[in-house]
């Protein structure tokens, strides 16, 4: 299968889906792209920045879902997908940046205060801030501090006009990463 035609045609065909904020899902995922490559991110978190909501474009559930108490489990769909085609570190990115927000929620108390209304709402589903022994497992992930910086990239990209380079831009960045 050729991965970046595949992720093209999918942000192509369900990238106009609501995000639950002002934008779409495939210009919230291009802003979170963007954002780390302003702050000088490796072109690996610059890949799981772009691809971290992924899952949804692929689940093709009702948009309001959250609003029903329902999790998706985007983060884990769109990491299992992509997993043959993209190295550890950005499947990581992608599947532990849900548990990323969990865990600033705890670490972090001012964080939760900084969420947009909708992650605050979807955190409820995702499990809330997270226990002490699921933060003891968060910590041994090899890759969770990279999956931290998706996550704060990630409440970043949600800006109703930002200019920013298009998907193709970025999926040359991702292409070099395919295995």
């Amino acid at each position: 299968m050729d991965i970046i035609g595949f992720i093209k045609q999918q942000f192509e065909d369900n990238g106009h889906v609501a995000y639950g904020e002002h934008i779409s899902m495939g210009e919230h995922m291009l802003q979170t792209a963007y954002y780390a490559e302003q702050k000088n991110s490796s072109d690996a978190i610059i890949t799981a920045a772009l691809l971290h909501d992924f899952g949804h474009l692929i689940l093709e559930l009702p948009e309001d879902i959250t609003e029903h108490g329902i999790d998706g489990y985007h983060e884990d769909v769109g990491a299992k997908f992509l997993a043959p085609y993209f190295p550890k570190q950005i499947i990581d990115g992608i599947g532990l940046h849900v548990q990323a927000k969990r865990y600033m929620c705890v670490v972090k108390p001012k964080y939760y205060g900084q969420l947009s209304q909708a992650s605050q709402d979807t955190l409820a589903v995702q499990g809330g801030p997270m226990n002490a022994q699921e933060i003891a497992g968060f910590e041994l992930e090899p890759f969770y501090k990279d999956a931290l910086q998706v996550r704060l990239f990630d409440d970043l990209g949600k800006h109703d006009e930002l200019t920013h380079p298009d998907l193709a831009h970025y999926l040359r960045i991702a292409a070099q990463f395919v295995v």
